[in-house]
């Protein structure tokens, strides 16, 4: 029997298997993009809105700066027993121009990366329970 696939963090990001997008909001008064959600104020100096919009954000972006998990982070963060290390990217959004953190595609490691190249986001597996398959963002180099 097949397990169903769900977020690892319901609401941050779509489940649409051939382009997903993360989900943010935007400043109804400034255009400010926020990942995660911000819903109560708007964190821009020159601004004092508190309406947002849902927005989904870019797929797209360019590895700002990128480095190796080489240990086992504390809980809540659930990992694969026995640890396995894996690469952490920070990416600037096409549209956004934000930098948004994520990890790598299984199998790509820090010297596959370089500062600008180009990134997708897809989904991967970050782990299995009894219940499900739990699904996050991770970011994959684009040719």
């Amino acid at each position: 029997m097949t397990k169903p696939t769900v977020p690892a963090l319901e609401g941050w990001f779509t489940l649409d298997a051939e382009k997903p997008h993360l989900i943010g909001t935007q400043c109804k008064s400034c255009g400010t993009y926020y990942f995660p959600k911000q819903s109560v104020f708007c964190k821009n100096p020159d601004c004092n809105g508190e309406a947002f919009d849902e927005v989904q954000l870019s797929r797209t972006g360019k590895v700002w700066s990128f480095t190796n998990a080489c240990y086992q982070p504390p809980e809540p963060y659930v990992s694969a027993d026995p640890f396995v290390p894996y690469t952490i990217i920070a990416v600037e959004l096409e549209k956004e121009k934000m930098i948004v953190l994520g990890q790598a595609v299984e199998g790509v490691d820090v010297s596959q990366l370089k500062a600008g190249m180009g990134v997708e986001l897809v989904l991967e597996k970050l782990f299995e329970d009894e219940q499900s398959v739990k699904l996050t963002w991770k970011w994959k180099p684009v040719a």
